[in-house]
């Protein structure tokens, strides 16, 4: 119960920090969101979903075969640990960074938008090809195949919730975090990024 418990929690954060990073969809919601469009993030959510679920569910498939392989394990591990340790320092990076954001809202419609910025994102891609594989690969060591749509619904609700959450409030004129909050709160998930890559390289050494 304890190791599932510490499964749900690791996917939980690991995930925030990629919902909750600033990229292409988190930049077209506010767009969206000072539009005054506040159900955009929804919108945009599915569109990310739609996306999302299929990659997932081939990747599980994927990973029924690898199995067999007594190293794929380790590989996953280790990229896995590498890539979190990536992300980390991007994001990192992201926070010290002064940027003037003068986006323009895009002209398709929400729920295409977030398809399109899902789909030819590489930083999401890869991101599911390494943490995310690593992830329905221990999900599926616990609960067999449904481990895959465990890992999906413990992942996706955070994507609705973000962006739906900012384009509502956006939208009403408020702030979610002030600048400064917001830097400080990514500053702490890329430590916690960092954390569990070394648990990854940990699994694997011992």
């Amino acid at each position: 119960m304890v190791q599932i418990f510490e499964f749900v929690v690791m996917v939980i954060v690991i995930s925030a920090s990629g919902v909750m990073a600033p990229g292409p969809l988190f930049v077209a919601n506010v767009s969206y969101g000072l539009q005054k469009d506040s159900k955009s993030g929804l919108k945009m959510a599915i569109g990310h979903s739609i996306v999302e679920f299929p990659l997932v569910i081939v990747l599980g498939i994927g990973i029924f075969s690898l199995e067999a392989f007594p190293e794929f394990k380790t590989i996953v591990s280790i990229v896995g640990s590498i890539t979190l340790f990536g992300f980390a320092s991007l994001q990192i990076r992201t926070v010290f960074q002064k940027r003037k954001n003068k986006e323009s809202v895009p002209k398709q419609g929400p729920l295409i938008t977030g398809i399109v910025l899902s789909a030819f994102n590489p930083f999401f891609i890869i991101w599911w090809l390494t943490i995310g594989l690593k992830l329905i690969s221990d999900a599926m060591l616990i609960w067999a195949f449904s481990g895959i749509l465990i890992v999906f619904f413990l992942h996706i609700w955070m994507d609705f919730v973000w962006l739906g959450g900012t384009s509502f409030l956006i939208s009403k004129s408020s702030q979610i975090l002030s600048n400064r909050n917001y830097k400080m709160l990514m500053f702490g998930l890329s430590l916690v990024l960092i954390y569990f890559g070394i648990s990854f390289l940990i699994d694997v050494i011992s």
